[in-house]
């Protein structure tokens, strides 16, 4: 593991009560009595970075020795799906990072996903201490693993992650009871699941209706009846089926999604006798929602969900010389099923690639209405925070990293008193009234689009900037590495990279570097122009390709934006604005959509502006 240097870092535990317990670290030996419930503290002087070493502690017969004990920075890391996302996810965007891979510094500890309503939990469910090996890396959070990175590089000491992050959690699940009091719907929905057998109650309910709901659509597929010869079976002759000429969603009804279950089936063949014989890898992007993979009638893959990148491994006995078939169910459950265009849709073997992206038939093997809504309990307000973050804050750590707020966006100005909410509380929580506190700006995401448009995305990023008004907050802007078809964007290293410029400032006190993408400072807004005057921006103000300045709208009634052409850089750090005569506006947006196409002010290091909105 990794403890904190430089800080008084707490060790605690449990034993049998009123026991005396010893421990013994670094040639220090400390002794304490455990009180009436076991329960023991001390507390470690501090000491400098350095490693390894050997922690001994023992009360009567038991003894534990914890080896490999490094003295570094101890990190925590929270949010949602983009916070907990993996390396192997990440794996095609970095193989190089999966070639011997094995920096003993950094380690990794994954705090197991758990809640709580009824009580603020004091320990962790389970959880261990990895070092990054061939094996482990896989596992470690992408996010957390390319920050540690660049502290252990830079400053050459061991580096502690901590991530206790839960895909799709909105930021009241991480709240605790004391700050929900300032949102009285989410207190007293949080007070409803304390109630004896309420959540069980709601878990059997929702159980038995999505069982039953699957179950009546595995009745009715004509794909696998027991009467018939499966649809994916090699034996089957397919009649009468549709063509897709691309990948795609599959059509609508009246423009109506349809849902249920579709089949689609693609042949595709081998020429080359070296390939076949050898393992391969099925591509098939991203699959709107569940699905089953087969190749010449052997099941291949599964995925049981939407979000995942589909990676199978197909083993060599299965494909054959000469002509061979694909086919693929695709269960959807609500909106629109089939294929996330513009993903890799191939067969990879060695070198040589297939493409499958094209030429499809496909056929209904059942439709449904929409399947029951889920309760998610887990995301219900402090739930979370009571469970995976409570039990940390005797954790002696360095800060705290956050990546979370599209479960939230289109909520904007709620947000906005929540992450107040959840700063204070944790910075009390920890009895650090300046813990470092570093977001992610969340990235482009969804269509782009090439007017100006409203936008909970843009919204969310707005009340994301306006938190470095806060003290030892730093923001990492992301607006340049999103994807349009992905809320799971593969480029990792760069949110690391630009969390760990946020925290070479704000933690470890740099000062001579450009740490950020360019911030709005200040306005000045004349007769017949507005300037826009920005920090970092490193040598200076800059285009993303040296292409002409754009992404900037102007409201002349609070409601209307049109794109601004008479933009330019001015000086160092300046954009100038020149305004039509007679006009007065009302306020300026800059990156104001989900995926802005035309944002591109940068500084000198290439890093993105942060987007905005100014009222004048």
């Amino acid at each position: 593991m990794v403890i904190q240097r430089n800080a008084d870092v707490n060790i605690w535990g449990w034993s049998d009560e009123m026991a005396d317990v010893k421990m013994s670290f670094d040639n220090v030996d400390f002794e304490t009595k455990a009180d009436q419930d076991g329960r023991w503290h001390f507390v470690l002087p501090t000491k400098s970075a350095g490693g390894p070493y050997e922690m001994r502690i023992s009360s009567n017969e038991d003894e534990k020795i914890i080896n490999d004990i490094w003295i570094g920075e101890v990190w925590v890391c929270s949010g949602q799906s983009n916070m907990e996302t993996t390396m192997e996810r990440v794996e095609p965007m970095f193989p190089e990072e999966f070639i011997d891979p094995g920096n003993n510094l950094i380690r990794y500890f994954d705090v197991p996903d758990d809640y709580s309503f009824t009580s603020v939990k004091e320990d962790l469910k389970g959880g261990k201490w990895v070092s990054v090996t061939p094996e482990s890396i896989k596992s470690i959070a992408a996010v957390s693993y390319f920050f540690a990175k660049n502290l252990s590089n830079k400053y050459g000491l061991a580096v502690g992650m901590i991530n206790a992050s839960v895909g799709g959690s909105p930021i009241e699940s991480w709240l605790s009871e004391d700050a929900l009091r300032e949102f009285p719907k989410d207190h007293e929905e949080a007070l409803h699941f304390q109630k004896p057998g309420v959540i069980e109650e709601i878990e059997a309910n929702d159980r038995e209706k999505m069982n039953a709901w699957r179950s009546a659509l595995n009745q009715s597929d004509l794909g696998i009846q027991d009467d018939q010869i499966p649809w994916y079976d090699e034996r089957f002759q397919p009649k009468n089926w549709h063509s897709m000429s691309e990948v795609n969603l599959w059509p609508t009804e009246n423009g109506r999604p349809v849902n249920g279950v579709y089949w689609f089936r693609k042949e595709f063949s081998i020429d080359d006798p070296d390939q076949v014989g050898q393992e391969a890898k099925l591509l098939l992007g991203t699959l709107i929602d569940s699905d089953e993979a087969y190749i010449n009638g052997t099941l291949v893959g599964n995925t049981s969900y939407q979000y995942p990148p589909r990676r199978y491994d197909v083993p060599k006995e299965v494909l054959r010389l000469g002509k061979n078939t694909l086919v693929v169910r695709i269960v959807n459950e609500s909106g629109r099923g089939g294929f996330v265009k513009d993903k890799p849709y191939q067969l990879e073997i060695g070198d040589h690639i297939i493409d499958l992206s094209t030429d499809w038939r496909y056929q209904v093997g059942a439709t449904s209405r929409p399947a029951p809504r889920q309760t998610a309990v887990r995301f219900k307000p402090m739930g979370l925070y009571n469970a995976m973050v409570a039990p940390l804050h005797s954790m002696t750590v360095k800060g705290v990293l956050w990546y979370q707020g599209e479960s939230n966006a289109g909520q904007a100005f709620k947000y906005e008193k929540q992450f107040k909410a959840l700063l204070d509380g944790w910075r009390s929580s920890w009895s650090e009234p300046d813990l470092p506190f570093i977001l992610v700006q969340l990235p482009n995401y969804m269509e782009i689009s090439e007017q100006p448009q409203e936008s909970g995305w843009a919204e969310m990023r707005e009340v994301q900037r306006r938190a470095l008004s806060y003290p030892n907050v730093g923001l990492a802007i992301t607006i340049d590495v999103g994807e349009a078809n992905d809320i799971h964007p593969l480029d990792k290293k760069s949110v690391g990279d630009r969390l760990a410029l946020q925290a070479y400032k704000i933690a470890y006190g740099e000062t001579d570097s450009v740490f950020s993408g360019p911030l709005l400072n200040s306005v000045i807004s004349k007769k017949n122009n507005i300037t826009l005057k920005f920090t970092e921006v490193g040598r200076g103000l800059q285009t993303k390709y040296n292409e002409p300045l754009g992404g900037f709208a102007i409201t002349y009634d609070g409601g209307n934006y049109q794109w601004i052409t008479s933009v330019s850089l001015k000086g160092k750090n300046k954009v100038e604005i020149l305004l039509d005569k007679g006009e007065k506006p009302i306020a300026i947006r800059y990156g104001w959509a989900n995926n802005p196409h035309n944002a591109n002010l940068v500084n000198s290091d290439g890093l993105p502006a942060s987007p905005f909105q100014v009222k004048l």
